[in-house]
């Protein structure tokens, strides 16, 4: 059970202590304690479950970088606090990776598991109805998210153009192949992830090969990043998903584990494997751990009884603020998820600019700049700040993140 924490007054939390060690005035954060629009929505839709009122949220944090960027996500405990501290983190991840971009976040409160392919398509249609307003290739672009998928994107960016009359790819990433989505998109958020690991593991001179990692969460990310560690020969001991766990000390079979979860849809009860809970399997004694499910997965709570060398964020705001500090005394290297799990954004960048000019790029080109663009971020905050300034990746990032941001403010004249 994950301890009840507001994530935004978290983020906001982290936001003055970083503006306090730094030297960053007042007066020159207060902007970004606040975000600039808020939109819910209330909307009916005819399922086949009856008549539902879905409440539906976007928020654009601060655009000062560009047109605001970030994901949209189904899931039953999406609220308003949640979205902020998200678009929050979508703002600062963005300006880490010299993106022409602000930050914005979305959700709808429900369980797509509980409802048709053709319930998602009216519930996904009639959101963007509410919100066409609010969005566009120059103002905000949305992608999948949690419990989101191309799927979904491709109806939301068709119903998007009927509205406007005219083809519009580049309101919305993460979309199929067929409709203007980008090749790499779909394993982007772990092959960033991966990057950023790998160059760690370089810097703390640590042999990769020898190495055991354990993966909270086997959706999306955590699927394609224990693929990509599996083709690198790297060992993963441990893997869970919201049903439950597995844990195999000799490494598990990840192939036979993805067809598992393919065929039963959860990695519980696979063979060669002992059970073990989300909680045990975030405090094995690995040298790699890799949140990629929700926020709040390791707490003041738990933070002591943590044994990995390195914690990859794959998931955004894993882990909580006074666990931060716990991780960072015992010399735990966080490498957080405004830069870990960037690869997702980076790679909508690019399919946005494919969009925008109406091009499309190989694979090999779209790795070649998603590798170059990682490896940027990680020596930036490395050479610039853990080393110099002697701190924590995750406050190097913020640092960074906040000083970007503000700089554009007072260029355009706000502050």
């Amino acid at each position: 059970m994950t301890e009840k924490i507001n994530p935004y007054e978290d983020a906001l939390n982290r936001l003055s202590e970083v503006a306090e060690k730094f030297n960053i005035a007042e007066k020159d954060i207060e902007i970004l304690k606040h975000p600039k629009k808020i939109l819910m929505v209330n909307f009916p839709v005819h399922t086949s479950k009856g008549l539902k009122i879905i409440n539906g949220y976007r928020v654009q944090y601060n655009d000062a970088l560009g047109p605001t960027k970030g994901g949209l996500r189904y899931h039953p405990h999406v609220d308003i606090e949640e979205v902020k501290a998200l678009s929050f983190w979508m703002a600062l991840k963005n300006a880490v990776l010299d993106l022409p971009y602000g930050g914005a976040k979305g959700g709808i409160t429900i369980d797509p598991r509980e409802y048709t392919k053709e319930d998602l398509e009216k519930i996904s249609r009639e959101f963007i109805r509410q919100i066409h307003l609010f969005i566009g290739p120059q103002i905000d672009i949305p992608a999948p998210d949690v419990y989101t998928t191309p799927q979904i994107m491709a109806w939301m960016m068709d119903e998007y153009s009927k509205i406007k009359g005219k083809h519009v790819p580049g309101v919305i990433t993460g979309k199929p192949l067929s409709v203007g989505g980008s090749l790499v998109r779909s394993y982007s958020t772990a092959m960033g992830g991966f990057c950023v690991l790998r160059e760690a593991l370089a810097k703390y001179k640590i042999n990769p090969l020898e190495t055991k990692t354990a993966v909270q969460g086997f959706g999306n990310a955590g699927m394609n990043f224990a693929e990509i560690m599996k083709g690198q020969n790297m060992k993963i001991v441990a893997v869970s998903d919201s049903k439950g766990g597995v844990y195999n000390e000799e490494g598990l079979n990840i192939e036979a584990l993805v067809k598992h979860k393919k065929d039963t849809g959860t990695v519980v009860d696979f063979p060669s494997a002992k059970a073990v809970t989300n909680n045990e399997l975030l405090e094995l004694n690995v040298d790699i751990l890799v949140p990629a499910a929700l926020e709040n997965a390791i707490t003041e709570a738990n933070a002591g009884n943590i044994k990995a060398k390195i914690i990859l964020e794959l998931a955004n705001g894993p882990v909580t603020h006074k666990a931060d500090k716990m991780l960072y005394e015992k010399n735990i290297v966080v490498l957080p998820d405004i830069l870990a799990n960037a690869g997702g954004v980076t790679v909508s960048y690019f399919e946005w600019i494919q969009n925008l000019y109406g091009d499309r790029w190989t694979e090999e080109e779209i790795l070649k700049k998603l590798d170059s663009r990682m490896k940027k971020a990680f020596d930036n905050l490395y050479d610039n700040y853990v080393t110099q300034s002697y701190v924590d990746f995750r406050t190097a990032a913020y640092a960074y993140a906040i000083k970007k941001i503000i700089e554009a403010e007072k260029d355009r004249g706000h502050i």
